[in-house]
């Protein structure tokens, strides 16, 4: 199994970025995934969790802004981000609580 996540960048606060996570799975399969970042000198943080039944979870700084979803037809899975922040700047992670994916990078000025 392996995810694998892409979409970061720099960007100026208040723009947006998508990121997405392709998650290499048997056909049909769905795995609650969940976003984590971590910012330079800080430790792994929750972001966002989209479970099975499409319930979702929102760390509270990124309500409002963020949105979770998932296309199972291509088993992929995206954060989109809106209103960014300085303090959003970190590497992101997708994980499905088993495996981590390797990060993208987002920084915000």
């Amino acid at each position: 199994v392996q995810l694998v996540e892409s979409g970061g960048g720099s960007v100026q606060a208040g723009e947006s970025l998508k990121l997405s996570c392709r998650h290499s799975t048997y056909a049909g399969c769905t795995y609650d995934i969940a976003w984590y970042r971590q910012a330079p000198g800080k430790e792994r943080e929750f972001v966002s969790r989209i479970a099975k039944d499409d319930t979702t979870t929102y760390e509270e700084s990124v309500k409002g802004r963020f949105t979770i979803s998932r296309d199972n037809a291509k088993n992929t899975y995206y954060l989109e981000m809106n209103s960014l922040k300085s303090e959003d700047t970190a590497l992101y992670f997708c994980t499905n609580f088993t495996h981590w994916g390797q990060g993208t990078q987002v920084t915000v000025s």
